[in-house]
């Protein structure tokens, strides 16, 4: 087995602080959890999980699109809350 090292890490104190806690729980300290990232990251390849930007499909783009062009239609019925909807949707 190799020898071990050390390194730095500058990072946020709360997100330290929160990940110190979530891996308490877990019954392991932060040191072991990076560690753990890394020799997944080495079986991975890269990253051990997906790494992207979240970006709606075409289907959820044009749902968008038409409840903004919904919302400014003068044409269209509006409601000022649920329970009035509700009761037109019972009528």
């Amino acid at each position: 087995m190799a020898g071990t090292t050390n390194f730095s890490v500058r990072m946020d104190s709360d997100i330290k602080k929160q990940c110190e806690t979530l891996y308490g729980e877990l019954g392991v300290n932060l040191t072991t959890a990076i560690n753990v990232f890394l020799r997944q990251s080495l079986r991975a390849g890269g990253f051990p999980f997906d790494v992207r930007l979240e970006r709606p499909n075409k289907e959820t783009v044009a749902a968008m699109l038409e409840a903004e062009r919904i919302s400014h239609d003068p044409d269209v019925k509006h409601y000022s809350d649920v329970e009035e909807a509700l009761r037109e949707l019972k009528r």
